[in-house]
């Protein structure tokens, strides 16, 4: 079973959305820089380099929107073994893979996929040993 390991978020101004999920629910954010898309690192439960994290809990994310993109909703990540062999089985079961996989620094391997029922949602291969 591959599970679900991260969230995702659009957002129009990173500040605001950090400072609401900050205010609200404690959340610690982070607000990357222009090479990462601005993208804002969402921390919703703290890791413990022995126990890991809280069970059942995911940290996420927020991106920017983009005006000219049509899907700016929010979607899950699911990591998976082998990325190339599960765009492979996203294809054969009828979804659509959204443009290719990219290397994220330290965290592995990303892409973006909407299944059969139109939902954007995308698959990560983390680096080994994450």
């Amino acid at each position: 079973m591959d599970p679900v390991v991260h969230f995702e978020l659009p957002y129009v101004d990173a500040n605001r959305i950090s400072e609401f999920y900050g205010s609200v629910f404690g959340w610690q954010t982070q607000i990357l820089g222009p090479e990462m898309g601005g993208y804002v690192l969402a921390t919703t439960a703290l890791t413990d380099a022995k126990k890991g994290a809280q069970a059942g809990a995911i940290n996420g994310g927020f991106f920017k929107k983009k005006p000219e993109s049509t899907d700016q909703l929010p979607s899950i990540v699911i990591a998976v073994e082998h990325i190339r062999e599960s765009i492979k089985k996203v294809n054969e079961a009828g979804g659509e893979i959204i443009g290719e996989p990219m290397p994220i620094p330290g965290v592995g391997y990303y892409v973006s996929f909407l299944d059969t029922e139109g939902n954007r949602c995308s698959m990560l291969e983390p680096v080994p040993g994450d």
